[in-house]
């Protein structure tokens, strides 16, 4: 009778506290890197049951910010017990969520080849390693701040690979970024003088890729959030973002102004929604028997 009794306030807990009853799993991973010439690091996280399933699930990379490594999203973000809650929910899919580190601003930049090492090594590691079906409708992508502007050039540049993407706090400043930008004095946009390369900056930022991207036939949904306070106006350039993509994809788009500055404090409450977003666009996990070929 006890034990029952224990049960039942255990149930109402989880019930009056929005804790799920199962919880995923974070472990953390490297590879060796052709491209980087170092070991690629990521943590990953495997919703529950994913040992014990003989599925394929959706995946999302989910991207750091400037200085930034693949830790900050589970150490500082409550990646995992916002994902759980919203896989316990139904809100969101079972997927696996992979966090990459990355020393540049997730370009082909001054310090190394980070989009190269993303999207050549990275993306067929984690498929070849991991049961994540190979396909587009199952791939989705998202990142804060200056994971926010590797998401957006990715998307842009690349929307054969992904179902839907997240930016929140992107800092994809047009036409530069404002002088107190980590930008302005990252490695990555440093020339041989030790001089912001303004030409780079334009060249790898989103609008390089507009043209392009409107003329495919594939568009990637997209959520885009800031804070109303944040310090590099984060706000008003992604609504700069919103107004470039809604009319070519005006339901297919959204955009959420949030109490804050450019701090965790506003990436927390906006992660419920942005995987809120993605998981609209995200297939299931699939039988083995039945996986899609890659794509």
């Amino acid at each position: 009778m006890k034990l029952k009794r224990l049960f039942h306030a255990l149930w109402w807990v989880v019930l009056a506290t929005g804790l799920p009853a199962q919880a995923g799993e974070v472990t953390y991973h490297h590879f060796a890197s052709e491209i980087l010439g170092r070991d690629y690091p990521y943590t990953l996280y495997l919703p529950a049951g994913y040992h014990e399933t003989q599925q394929a699930y959706p995946v999302l990379y989910l991207l750091h910010g400037s200085h930034g490594n693949e830790r900050d999203w589970v150490d500082k973000g409550n990646l995992e017990r916002t994902a759980d809650r919203l896989i316990a929910q139904g809100v969101i899919p079972p997927l696996v969520i992979v966090m990459p580190g990355s020393q540049s601003w997730w370009i082909d930049g001054y310090n190394e080849a980070a989009r190269s090492a993303f999207l050549d090594e990275l993306v067929p590691q984690v498929e070849a390693t991991w049961r994540v079906v190979p396909q587009r409708d199952w791939r989705a992508i998202a990142g804060l701040s200056a994971g926010g502007y590797g998401t957006l050039n990715f998307i842009l540049e690349r929307p054969d690979l992904f179902a839907a993407a997240a930016a929140l706090s992107p800092a994809s400043y047009v036409p530069l970024p404002p002088r107190n930008s980590s930008a302005t004095r990252h490695p990555a946009f440093l020339d041989a003088a030790g001089d912001f390369d303004a030409d780079l900056w334009q060249q790898r930022n989103y609008p390089a890729y507009l043209d392009d991207y409107a003329e495919q036939g594939q568009i990637v949904p997209l959520y885009l959030s800031a804070g109303h306070r944040d310090v590099y106006n984060a706000a008003h350039h992604a609504r700069v973002v919103h107004q470039a993509l809604a009319p070519h994809q005006p339901e297919l788009l959204t955009f959420e102004v949030l109490r804050g500055g450019h701090t965790w404090r506003v990436w927390r409450k906006s992660l419920p929604n942005a995987l809120a977003w993605i998981g609209r666009f995200l297939k299931p996990p699939v039988a083995l028997e039945s996986l899609p070929p890659s794509s």
